[in-house]
């Protein structure tokens, strides 16, 4: 027989102080967005850019084996953060399907992981503007007999649960039987075991475990312009969002997005809009 606890009085009117105390430290950290004198930019905790990232989405954000944050997205971010002077940024991995939510609950200021934006996702958060975009991957073995995607009727196709690939799959692959994962790596395990026959992922990525796996195979490039990545906010904080377009901009112009998109994607095509002006010209297709 399970036995019930009830609090006394006293004990109510502890337990309703220390909530007291719990919700006086969060609205004082910033934790609801809200800018002060002393917090310009609302955040958790002024000074400190909490971050929501992904832990193993190379080339974008990913961990290395000292257990550091780094990456396109990573070195990109840190660079725009400090432009703009909010705060020195901490980053913390996230499953995907849940990091949109949790910087729009404050239990982050800003997400950062390749998020493309797209009207859906403007519902739940605020975006600063575009800084990457490019293509999206049809990644199988070369035992499969998948050539491009019509071979995906009737096929098992991983995504990533919440991801720009799985709303595209869903959308444009409604014959392939979508089978979703937290992460890539989880998939591309799937798809190397033969559990699905294919992944469907963004390109560079693709490449990177082309080059890991000799038996997968890039099997179709998808053009994926509409849906930019940009840094995720919670809503309602403009002053963040105001600073983070001015510092991505500045890093667009003076050359510093060019220099880390040549770092970590080494040979690929380059879209043209993240350019310095004088340099803005018409983007390639990847070559296989």
């Amino acid at each position: 027989m399970k036995r019930r606890t009830l609090l006394r009085p006293a004990a109510l009117l502890a337990a309703a102080a220390s909530a007291a105390l719990v919700l006086a430290a969060c609205s004082a950290g910033g934790a609801s967005g809200s800018a002060t004198k002393d917090n310009p930019y609302g955040l958790i905790e002024a000074g400190t850019v909490r971050v929501a990232s992904l832990g193993d989405s190379k080339p974008y954000t990913f961990t290395d084996a000292s257990g550091t944050f780094t990456g396109f997205d990573v070195e990109l971010f840190t660079d725009v953060a400090k432009r703009a002077g909010i705060g020195k940024p901490v980053f913390t991995g996230q499953d995907f399907s849940g990091l949109l939510a949790a910087v729009a609950n404050h239990q982050f200021d800003v997400g950062v992981a390749a998020i493309g934006i797209t009207a859906e996702r403007k519902k739940t958060v605020d975006f600063s503007d575009g800084y990457l975009a490019g293509y999206l991957t049809v990644l199988t073995t070369k035992a499969s007999g998948i050539d491009d995607a019509k071979g995906l009727d009737g096929k098992r196709l991983g995504v990533v649960q919440g991801t720009l690939q799985e709303a595209y799959a869903v959308k444009n692959f409604p014959k392939a039987n979508l089978v979703r994962f937290p992460d890539n790596n989880a998939a591309v395990s799937a798809l190397n075991s033969g559990s699905v026959d294919a992944h469907f992922l963004d390109y560079e990525a693709a490449k990177s475990y082309v080059t890991q796996y000799p038996a997968l195979k890039d099997a179709e490039d998808i053009p994926s312009f509409d849906a930019p990545a940009g840094f995720a906010i919670a809503k309602g904080n403009p002053a963040l969002k105001n600073a983070l377009n001015k510092g991505l901009h500045e890093a667009m112009e003076d050359g510093t997005w060019k220099k880390l998109y040549q770092k970590w994607f080494p040979g690929s095509p380059m879209p043209k809009q993240y350019l310095p002006k004088a340099e803005q010209s018409s983007t390639p297709t990847p070559s296989k």
